[in-house]
């Protein structure tokens, strides 16, 4: 079979589709895969690092508000469609899975146009506009939260890497600790705002760096490429030797999921799920921008009090401070957490959904 993936844009697109990949390579291996992304993504680099094949069209951003961009996006959005639609008469494709965001819009009503069958992927509580869109004339769409309301929904979870789905942590803990130069009695706080990075969380992290580490707390922080500046390096507390680690962004998060005793995230769907499936106990601090999704998707864990939100306008690095203190001194309330964690996350939806796309396939021969 001809397989075409679409998604990108950011890790919360890309890991669930290279996942749902890794999986149709073992369940079809002799099906040929295509990944469709953008120039501007950061699909350009890691889906080709896990070896998949990848095919460019331009992006149609669609703005939010009414603003004078509006005037170029159905052009835009016909060029992409246009680009789109000869990348799957070149493939041949037997199906298309689609992950969202803005290189899918396109690739889905290329596939409508030429009747190749559409198997969507929602990652996020609320879905965003090309998945309902497209949902209105997909085949199914897999959802990660039960209570996403999209036609023809069937409840998977979110397709994670087995590298990640698998993990161990108190066996990989002491490995990720040594590799990253932390002592293997420390505790870390993992901080990242995702892919991207988040200004407000690493401004309170600016702020609240110095107590952490006088406190005697690691910090592995993950800034985002565009927020890693020269100013910001490695550094040790003289009286603790806690350690401060920037980095801009990390491929196996696996590694740093391993070393961490707790996260303080944003709360897009891939980082609710995969700390949620590796038992990472985390504070959200949801984006307080687009569909209102990340305030929605960590609600499953709140509400079993498997985890800690903040908003966006209540972090400061006090408030940081005290957050992080209050559960890095607790040691059975965390294991609590990491345990109630575990429980509520559905393993196997990447081979759920590499599964559906195949008999989507199938059913259209």
């Amino acid at each position: 079979m001809n397989i075409v993936l679409a998604g990108g844009g950011t890790a919360g697109h890309t890991s669930p589709l290279i996942a749902t990949a890794q999986q149709l390579q073992e369940l079809a291996p002799d099906s040929a895969l295509l990944c469709v992304g953008t120039p501007k993504g950061l699909e350009t680099r890691v889906i080709p690092e896990a070896g998949l094949e990848l095919a460019l069209i331009p992006p149609v951003p669609l703005p939010r508000r009414l603003t004078p961009e509006l005037l170029a996006v159905p052009g835009r959005l016909f060029d992409a469609v246009r680009q789109a639609r000869g990348i799957l008469r070149r493939h041949s494709a037997d199906v298309v899975i689609g992950f969202g965001g803005y290189v899918s819009l396109p690739v889905y009503l290329a596939a409508q146009r030429l009747k190749v069958p559409i198997v969507l992927h929602e990652q996020n509580a609320v879905p965003g506009l090309a998945n309902r869109i497209a949902a209105r004339f997909a085949s199914v769409v897999g959802v990660t939260f039960p209570q996403t309301r999209l036609p023809r929904a069937v409840p998977l979870g979110l397709p994670m890497r087995t590298a990640i789905a698998a993990l161990d942590r108190p066996s990989a803990r002491p490995g990720s600790r040594a590799a990253l130069g932390f002592d293997a009695e420390v505790p870390v706080v993992l901080v990242s705002g995702g892919s991207q990075g988040a200004r407000s969380i690493n401004q309170a992290l600016a702020t609240a760096l110095p107590e952490l580490l006088a406190a005697g707390i690691n910090v592995l922080h993950v800034l985002g490429p565009a927020n890693l500046t020269p100013d910001i390096v490695e550094r040790r507390d003289p009286a603790t030797g806690a350690k401060y680690l920037p980095l801009a962004y990390v491929d196996a998060m696996e590694q740093a999921y391993a070393a961490a005793d707790l996260m303080v995230g944003r709360s897009g769907a891939g980082t609710v799920m995969e700390t949620a499936m590796v038992g990472l106990p985390t504070i959200f601090v949801p984006l307080p921008h687009g569909n209102g999704e990340q305030a929605r998707n960590a609600d499953f864990l709140l509400a079993a009090e498997a985890a800690v939100l903040v908003a966006d306008a209540d972090l400061s690095g006090p408030r940081l401070v005290r957050e992080v203190q209050s559960l890095i001194g607790d040691s059975e309330r965390l294991a609590a957490m990491g345990e109630r964690c575990r429980a509520l996350v559905p393993a196997g939806a990447a081979r759920a959904l590499a599964e559906l796309a195949l008999g989507a396939a199938r059913k259209d021969r």
